[in-house]
């Protein structure tokens, strides 16, 4: 695995992401690619994570989530084989028990919440290995939301106390789980008007490529490179560019552009042509 590792910059070397911007999806084919890439309704082993949705209600309490609940609108996809993961505690993460189903997974799906959650949960333990053994065995992982965010590098907005907060002084909640390798993950950036929020990320930490996504818009990504999928837009932060002054520091793929992230250049526009070298 770590050779493989190697093989890329920035994508999972084998596997898929599917990182989605928040939002309805209707209409936009995220979920059926999604559900594709993972082996098909009826072959594919599917691990929903609902965790982000919060490990504590708003008393203090434990918060418990309705497996039949959270499933249901992968039951009415026609997925034969989904089970839903989830604890607030990272011991029993840590177990072969609690992981016993990620160990057969084809693909695992983070739903939308609060993005520092998982962390508490997951980080750091036997679970989040396994996570990235999906994708080391050819499998895919997707979020929408907070479970967009989780998959970069820098942990965007993973302050507890508001998620306003872009880049949080919690040490234990500034790192994602870094499927996609040096990058920083917003999402719901055309809703919540958060198109120039990162900004500040990719100025301290230069070594990222921001990436900001719209409600019902995703990237696909395999090896290096990410396909734009769904309704909107993406901004794209990359600081090896010259912009002008008048200009803001990013730039805006529309779906079915393809960017090659190693490169930093756009190698396929949506209308299938190549476009002109900057």
């Amino acid at each position: 695995p770590i050779a493989a590792q190697q093989a890329t910059e920035y994508g999972p070397a084998t596997g898929t992401l599917v990182i989605v911007g928040g939002g309805s999806m209707a209409g936009t084919g995220i979920m059926e690619r999604f559900i594709e890439l993972g082996g098909g309704a009826e072959e594919g082993r599917f691990v929903v994570v609902p965790t982000a949705g919060g490990n504590y209600d708003r008393e203090g309490d434990l918060r418990v989530f309705d497996e039949d609940q959270v499933l249901a609108s992968w039951r009415e996809r026609g997925v034969m084989n989904v089970s839903m993961l989830h604890t607030h505690d990272a011991k029993l993460a840590d177990t072969e028990a609690f992981s016993a189903d990620l160990a057969q997974a084809t693909a695992v799906w983070f739903n939308g919440g609060r993005q520092w959650n998982i962390v508490d949960s997951y980080a750091g333990t036997r679970t989040y290995d396994l996570f990235h053994a999906v994708l080391e065995r050819g499998g895919v992982i997707g979020g929408s939301s907070a479970g967009a965010t989780i998959q970069g590098e820098y942990l965007v907005r993973g302050a507890t106390e508001g998620s306003q907060i872009v880049m949080t002084d919690e040490e234990n909640h500034q790192l994602g789980f870094e499927f996609l390798r040096k990058s920083a993950i917003d999402q719901h950036i055309n809703a919540r008007m958060r198109w120039d929020d990162i900004i500040p990320v990719i100025e301290q930490q230069p070594h990222l490529l921001g990436i900001g996504l719209s409600e019902g818009t995703a990237i696909i990504v395999t090896g290096d490179t990410f396909e734009v999928m769904g309704k909107w837009k993406v901004a794209v932060h990359d600081n090896t560019r010259t912009y002008q002054p008048w200009q803001k520091p990013y730039f805006v793929l529309a779906p079915g552009d393809a960017y090659d992230m190693k490169a930093r250049r756009t190698v396929k526009l949506g209308d299938g042509t190549t476009p002109r070298r900057r």
